[in-house]
């Protein structure tokens, strides 16, 4: 175990990122919040609250989806 005194703490740094990867990364955690979105939104309808789903996917437009007749559906533009 190293003393304190001997800690570098400015060499301690995450390498950074390519613009490529980050862009992955966002791309990888828009997906993962789309699909979390779907299933919150797919247990509202399950459980009758389609207004509280409607609600949900018009304030995450993000999303993509819609609630038609009590439905998760993909939004088309």
């Amino acid at each position: 175990m190293q003393r304190i005194s001997e800690i570098d703490v400015f060499g301690l740094e995450r390498p950074s990122l390519s613009e490529e990867d980050r862009k992955k990364l966002r791309r990888e955690k828009m997906q993962q919040e789309k699909e979390e979105g779907y299933q919150k939104l797919a247990d509202l309808c399950y459980l009758g609250e389609y207004d509280r789903a409607k609600q949900l996917a018009n304030k995450h437009y993000n999303w993509g989806y819609e609630i038609v007749y009590g439905i998760v559906a993909e939004r088309i533009d």
